[in-house]
C-alpha cells in the first residue's frame, strides 16, 4: 500500500501539534501547581470549584466587616465606659454639694470639677474616628450628635442633632449587626448639669436653699438615668462582640474547610504529571525521529 506524501505529512503534523499541546499544558499544570486550568478540563470540578472560591471570597468579606466591625465596637465601648466613670464623679459631687452643711466657698470649690465633667462628656459624645465620621450620633455620621448653643439660657443651651437609626454591617449570610450608638437624652443630663453650676456659681449659694436644692435633686436623678442608659449601651455593645466573635471563630472553620476542599479538588498530583511528561516528551521526540527518518527514505533505496 503506498501513503501520499500530504497524507504522511498531515498525520505527522497532526501527531506533533496533539504531542506538544499535552507538554505544553502539562508544563502550565507544574508551574501553576493547577490540575484545572480550563473549564473544559474538567468541567464539574471546574464548577465544584468555581462554587468553593465563591463562598470563600463571600467569608473573607464577612470576616473583614467583622474586623472593621470589631474595632469600631471596642473604640466605642470605651469611650461610653469612661463616659460612666465620670457620671459617677459628677454624682458624687453633688452628693457632697447637696450636703447643707457646706458653706458656699466649699459649694464654689465643686464649681470647676463640675465644669470639668461637663465639658468631658461633651466632648466625648462627640467623638469622631480617623475618617472623621461621629461615633454616637446614629446614621448621621458626619453631624456633631450634641450641640452647644452659647446664646441661650443655662439649662437649655445643649441640644441632640443626631438621630436613633442603626448601621447595620453584613456579619453572615442573612445576619448584621448594628455598628452604631447614639447618645440621645445625654442632652438632657448635661442641660441639668450646667443649671446646676449656674445656680452654685449664685453669691451665698447654699443647698439648703429649697430652690437650689430642687435643682441639684433633678440633676441627681438625671445622673441616674442617664448613668443607667449608658451603662446598657455599654452591656449592649459587649454582648455583639461577644456574638461577632463566635461568628468569626465559625467563619475561620469554614474558610478552612473551603480552602482544604480547594487543594483537594483542583491541587495538581505532581508525581502524575511527571510521569505524564515524561511520556509525552518521549513520544514527541519519537515522533520527530521517526519524520526525520521516514523523510530520507526513497524508493530508489528499494532498487
Amino acid at each position: 500500500m503506498r501513503i501520499a506524501t500530504s497524507q504522511y505529512q498531515s498525520t505527522m503534523n497532526a501527531s506533533l501539534q496533539v504531542n506538544q499541546e499535552q507538554v505544553s499544558q502539562i508544563m502550565q499544570q507544574i508551574a501553576s501547581n493547577k490540575r484545572i486550568l480550563l473549564p473544559s478540563d474538567d468541567p464539574v470540578d471546574s464548577v465544584r470549584l468555581s462554587r468553593l472560591e465563591r463562598e470563600e471570597s463571600s467569608v473573607q468579606q464577612y470576616r473583614d466587616n467583622i474586623g472593621a466591625l470589631q474595632l469600631r465596637l471596642s473604640k466605642s465601648e470605651g469611650y461610653l465606659s469612661n463616659m460612666v466613670n465620670e457620671m459617677t464623679e459628677g454624682r458624687d459631687l453633688l452628693v457632697w454639694a447637696s450636703d447643707g452643711s457646706n458653706a458656699p466657698a466649699d459649694l464654689k470649690a465643686m464649681l470647676a470639677p463640675l465644669q470639668a465633667v461637663r465639658d468631658s462628656l461633651f466632648f466625648t459624645a462627640n467623638t469622631v474616628d480617623n475618617e472623621g465620621n461621629h461615633l454616637f450620633s446614629g446614621t448621621l455620621t458626619r453631624t456633631a450628635p450634641l450641640v452647644f448653643d452659647p446664646a441661650a439660657a443655662a439649662g437649655a443651651r445643649y441640644t441632640y442633632a443626631g438621630n436613633s437609626n442603626s448601621q447595620n454591617v453584613t456579619v453572615g449570610n442573612g445576619l448584621t449587626q448594628p455598628a452604631n450608638e447614639d447618645l440621645a437624652g445625654l442632652e438632657s443630663l448635661l442641660n441639668q448639669l450646667d443649671e446646676s453650676i449656674r445656680v452654685l456659681s449664685a453669691p451665698g449659694a447654699s443647698a439648703n436653699d429649697p430652690a437650689v436644692r430642687a435643682v441639684l435633686t433633678a440633676n441627681l436623678d438625671g445622673f441616674d438615668t442617664t448613668q443607667g442608659l449608658v451603662s446598657s449601651k455599654v452591656a449592649t455593645l459587649g454582648g455583639r462582640q461577644n456574638v461577632i466573635r463566635t461568628l468569626d471563630d465559625n467563619h475561620a472553620n469554614i474558610s478552612l474547610s473551603n480552602k482544604m476542599a480547594i487543594t483537594d479538588i483542583g491541587q495538581l498530583d505532581v508525581g502524575l504529571a511527571a510521569t505524564e511528561l515524561s511520556g509525552y516528551s518521549s513520544a514527541l521526540q519519537a515522533t520527530y525521529k521517526a519524520y526525520a527518518k521516514i523523510g530520507n527514505l526513497s524508493l530508489f533505496d528499494a532498487l
